[in-house]
């Protein structure tokens, strides 16, 4: 499991173990290798924008077969795409999506010696785009294409590709959405930034704020519905996790898009 350090990559480590699976879970950091060993698991240093890393950790595993890969690494980034530094871009498509397919490649050995499953952590925000987020809504719409077609490349070898589509978590992730829209605005962008989304700017960032403290689920049902998704006879190719998630979906079927425009809109004071 990447992206293992935290929020929903350790309630789902922890899980996978009590459901009798050997858990490896990959953190970048010395110190949540630490935390994690501490609690009996398993842990491998990966950050999955290296490649060293990743073949290190492939080859850490050598020819033992491979039941499942869970794809969690992620970073969330926010602001205005006008003013938003395209490096920034190209980082949030590299963690989200690029790292995603790199880890893949490598793993895919192992996981046919087992037949094993690959589950890709995607979003509601994979499915439906909202604004101040389109780094992280691209990474999580290419990562659904990517999956949907991948799942049908391995379909014929065994191998079965999941989503998981979380609404909002209690997670870290979205805390640091917010220091970085706020470091953003104080340090890069000019003042008509501000002046043309901060009404905007604002209701996102009370809205993230409330997701980490408040309204987000906690990152073990996310961690269930992982579980569910290895070990279950026929999985669904997609699990929406969460009220939010499910609530938001139902409606983006039904309504149109300007409709929908019209009502995130109002949510959100613009």
């Amino acid at each position: 499991m990447t992206g293992a350090s935290t929020g929903i990559g350790e309630a789902t480590v922890l899980h996978l173990r009590e459901l009798g699976f050997d858990s490896i879970a990959g953190v970048r950091k010395d110190e949540d290798a630490a935390r994690l060993e501490g609690q009996g698991v398993r842990t491998t240093r990966i950050d999955v924008t290296n490649a060293d890393q990743i073949a290190a950790a492939r080859d850490e595993l050598g020819d033992t077969p491979l039941a499942g890969l869970v794809n969690n690494a992620g970073i969330a980034v926010a602001a205005p795409l006008e003013f938003l530094p395209i490096d920034r871009l190209r980082q949030q498509l590299e963690i989200n999506l690029i790292g995603q397919a790199a880890v893949i490649q490598a793993f895919l050995p192992a996981l046919r010696r087992a037949r094993g499953r690959i589950v890709n952590v995607s979003s509601i925000g994979g499915r439906v785009g909202l604004p101040l987020v389109s780094p992280y809504n691209a990474s999580k719409f290419g990562l659904e294409g990517l999956s949907d077609s991948l799942r049908r490349e391995l379909r014929p070898q065994g191998i079965d590709v999941i989503l998981i589509e979380p609404g909002g978590v209690k997670t870290p992730i979205w805390n640091k959405a917010e220091k970085l829209a706020d470091d953003m605005l104080s340090d890069g962008m000019p003042p008509e930034a501000e002046q043309l989304y901060g009404t905007m700017i604002e209701a996102v960032r009370a809205g993230t704020a409330r997701i980490a403290r408040e309204t987000g689920i906690e990152p073990r049902e996310v961690a269930e519905a992982i579980g569910t998704a290895l070990t279950a006879r026929r999985p669904r190719a997609r699990y929406l996790v969460g009220r939010d998630a499910k609530t938001r979906w139902a409606m983006a079927k039904i309504l149109p898009d300007r409709v929908m425009d019209r009502l995130i809109g109002r949510a959100l004071g613009s």
